[in-house]
């Protein structure tokens, strides 16, 4: 068996002739926007979404960041309706698709900066909705594409709070725990038609979702003492392990956690 060396394939050439569907980028320093960046870069062809109007504005505003210019549909991942009108319209303007990264993730403010035992039955069932259910709901829609494709690879993304008590994290680390064992399920599921289903676990950045979460500053300077590499990470970083996520040097990756955090998780203290 011949190995070709990672090194060989020129990064511009990863995701040459592919499309894939982004979902999540909400403005500029939104992880899902690195990846979107980095698989441009990578020769992929995008479809982005935007979750309302006020939030297309953002997505438009980056556009021009891109290479190749990008399909925008507007797609609200609580809502079925819109779910399904965001598959209908790609049916129509893609051969297929092969990669679907899902980037989705709230909780109201509120369910983040009172106690967990507070926690409202709306607001866990929102927060599990769309940061959990919300990834069942678009690999549904995407794996007819994707199996048309011959497979893919289906990625989102998580964050350690899944695994452990994090201060002012609350119910969205049980939304994440539910969203990582969504992914094997799922994985399980469509390995059959060559479809990986993935998560990226990523360290503490700042994004606009990250700014709900009281004592945000506190967790970075912890990350920065206790990881091994001593450092924060970025989105560069996590858009560089999606990139073998959604390539081939990733076929024999399904169902797991892939941990982005600069060697935190590992750490005893």
């Amino acid at each position: 068996m011949t190995v070709r060396r990672a090194g060989t394939h020129r990064m511009s050439e990863l995701l040459s002739g592919r499309t894939g569907l982004i979902v999540g980028v909400a403005n500029k320093r939104s992880l899902a926007w690195a990846i979107a960046q980095q698989a441009d870069a990578a020769g992929a062809r995008l479809v982005l979404t935007y979750q309302n109007e006020r939030l297309k504005e953002n997505v438009e505003e980056l556009v021009p960041l891109l290479k190749t210019a990008p399909i925008l549909l507007p797609c609200d991942v609580s809502r079925d309706e819109d779910i399904a009108a965001l598959f209908s319209a790609l049916d129509g303007q893609v051969a297929g698709l092969d990669f679907l990264v899902h980037g989705a993730a709230f909780a109201p403010r509120e369910a983040l900066s009172a106690p967990f035992l507070e926690t409202s039955r709306e607001a866990f069932r929102i927060a599990l909705d769309i940061s959990a259910y919300s990834l069942v709901a678009m690999a549904r829609g995407a794996a007819p594409l994707l199996a048309r494709k011959g497979g893919g690879s289906i990625i989102t993304l998580s964050y350690l709070g899944a695994d452990r008590a994090f201060p002012n994290y609350n119910v969205m680390g049980v939304a994440k725990a539910a969203l990582e064992s969504s992914v094997r399920y799922l994985a399980s599921e469509l390995g059959a038609q060559d479809i990986r289903v993935n998560t990226i676990s990523a360290g503490p950045v700042k994004t606009l979702a990250a700014s709900g979460v009281a004592g945000f500053s506190g967790i970075l300077q912890v990350y920065r003492e206790r990881a091994a590499l001593k450092r924060n990470i970025d989105g560069g970083d996590v858009a560089g392990a999606a990139m073998f996520l959604l390539s081939d040097w990733s076929k024999g990756v399904s169902g797991e956690v892939i941990y982005v955090d600069a060697g935190y998780r590992p750490m005893g203290m």
